[in-house]
C-alpha cells in the first residue's frame, strides 16, 4: 500500500503570528494551562508525547512544544495528578519497531519537567487503554490484541511507591462472541474503568459483546480482581462495546458500542448496570460507515459527548436529563478524520479533538450552558494524535 508523506510534526506555517503577544487583558501566568498529546509513532515522525501550552482565555494551543517525551505509540495517557505522575500505554505489536506492548511512567520533577521513571511490559499486544485504581496502587491495562491468537486480555500492573510500573501479577481473558467474522473471533479488551467507589472494575470487551465486572480487593496484592456476581452484563450480539464512562454522580453510566454504532445508557447500583436506552447513531438506510470511539461527560454532568469516526467524523452531543436519560441535541463535524479522542477544557469553554488520520488537533468553542459546540478556533498539525489530557501548570 502506498503511504503519503505526512506533514512535519508541528508545522509552524510562518510559526507564530508576528507580534503575537499577550494583551493587557490576557490571563495571568497562574491561569496558564498545559496539555499532553499522545501520538502514534509507528509510520510517523512523532516523538510520542507532546507537552504544550494552552491559552484558556483565547482557546489556542501554542505550537511550540514545552517538552517532548520519546515513547513508542503512546495511545492512552493516564494522569495521577495527586502524585505528579503520567502513565502511557505503548500500543506496540509484532509489526512495529518495538514489538512488545508496554506501559511507561514519568514523574514531574521540581522544575515541572516530566522525567521517565520506569517501564514494564503489559503481557499482551496493543495495550490501548489503562486506568488507575483510586488508591494509586494498580494500573488496569486493556491489551486489545488485534491478532485472533492470542487475542486481547486485561492486565493488572502493580505500582511501586515511587510510581514505577512493576511486573504484571494478574492476567485475565474472556471468551469471544464470534458474531463479527473479523472483529470478534477473539477477546479484545478495549477499556477497564474503576467504579466511582473503587470497589469494582468494569471491563468492556469488544470481542465478547460483554462488560465484565470484577470486585477490587487490594488486600490480595497479587490478584486484586475477582469476578463479581453477576460477572458480566450481556450486550446485543455484534455490538462491540468500546469505552464506558460514569456520570459524575456515580448513578449512571454510558457505553459506546463500536460495531453497532450505538450508545447505551445505564443506571448503576452496587455493581449492577441496568440498561435503559440503546440509541442508534446512524440512519438505518444510510451506507455511511459509523464507528463510535471516545465518550465523555461534561464536568457538571449535564451533557454527554461521543466521537463518531469511520466515514462520518462527527461529535454527537446529548443532553443528560435529571434521571440520567439521554437526548440528542447536536451533531458537529470534527473538521478532520478519525476523531480518536477528545478533551473538554476545565472551564468547559473549549473542546479539543485528536483527529488521528488527518494529523491534527482541532480546538472548538463550547457553550457551557447549552452544551453545544461552536466555531473552530484552531487546527494544529500533529502527526497521528491518539489522546489529549489537560494538565494544570505546576
Amino acid at each position: 500500500m502506498t503511504t503519503r508523506k505526512r506533514p512535519v510534526l508541528l508545522r509552524l506555517a510562518l510559526a507564530v503570528l508576528v507580534g503575537a503577544t499577550l494583551s493587557a487583558g490576557a490571563r495571568a501566568e497562574t491561569d496558564d494551562m498545559h496539555i499532553l498529546i499522545g501520538s502514534y509513532t509507528h509510520d510517523s515522525d512523532s516523538p510520542g508525547v507532546l507537552r504544550l501550552r494552552f491559552d484558556p482565555a483565547k482557546g489556542r494551543i501554542d505550537p511550540q512544544p514545552l517538552q517532548t517525551l520519546a515513547s513508542h505509540n503512546p495511545s492512552w495517557l493516564v494522569l495521577d495528578e495527586q502524585r505528579g505522575r503520567l502513565y502511557a500505554t505503548n500500543e506496540n505489536s509484532p509489526t512495529h519497531t518495538d514489538p512488545v506492548g508496554r506501559v511507561s511512567a514519568w514523574q514531574l520533577d521540581s522544575s515541572g519537567e516530566h522525567q521517565l521513571i520506569g517501564q514494564n511490559i503489559s503481557l499482551g499486544d496493543e495495550p490501548t487503554h489503562a486506568s488507575l485504581s483510586h488508591d494509586g496502587r494498580y494500573l488496569f491495562i486493556s491489551n486489545y490484541g488485534a491478532r485472533p491468537n492470542p487475542g486481547g486480555s486485561l492486565a493488572v500492573m502493580p505500582l511501586a511507591e515511587d510510581g514505577q510500573p512493576l511486573p504484571v501479577t494478574q492476567l485475565l481473558a474472556h471468551q469471544p462472541s464470534g458474531v463479527h467474522p473479523e472483529r470478534q473471533q477473539a477477546a479484545h479488551v478495549h477499556s477497564a474503568v474503576p467504579s466511582p467507589d473503587d470497589k469494582r472494575l468494569l471491563v468492556s470487551d469488544l470481542g465478547a459483546d460483554q462488560v465484565f465486572v470484577y470486585r477490587y480487593d487490594p488486600r490480595n496484592a497479587e490478584r486484586p480482581l475477582q469476578p463479581d456476581e453477576p460477572a458480566s452484563i450481556e450486550l446485543p450480539a455484534g455490538s462491540g462495546p468500546r469505552h464506558l464512562v460514569f456520570h459524575p454522580n456515580g448513578k449512571h453510566a454510558y457505553l459506546a458500542l463500536e460495531l453497532s454504532a450505538q450508545v447505551a445508557s445505564f443506571d448503576y447500583t452496587n455493581g449492577n448496570l441496568i440498561r435503559r436506552q440503546l440509541l442508534d447513531l446512524k440512519d438505518v438506510a444510510s451506507e455511511v460507515r459509523h464507528s463510535p470511539g471516545a465518550i465523555h461527560t461534561s464536568a457538571d454532568g449535564r451533557f454527554l459527548y461521543v466521537s463518531d469516526r469511520g466515514d462520518y467524523n462527527h461529535i454527537i452531543v446529548f443532553a443528560i436529563d435529571s434521571d440520567g436519560a439521554l437526548r440528542e441535541i447536536q451533531r458537529r463535524p470534527t473538521e478532520g478524520r478519525e476523531p480518536r479522542e477528545f478533551a473538554i477544557a476545565p472551564d468547559g469553554r473549549f473542546l479539543l479533538i485528536a483527529n488521528q488520520l488527518s494529523d491534527d488537533v482541532v480546538v472548538m468553542g463550547r457553550d457551557p450552558d447549552s452544551g453545544k459546540l461552536g466555531e473552530t478556533l484552531q487546527t494544529l498539525p500533529v502527526e497521528r494524535p491518539s489522546d489529549i489530557k489537560f494538565l494544570a501548570k505546576s
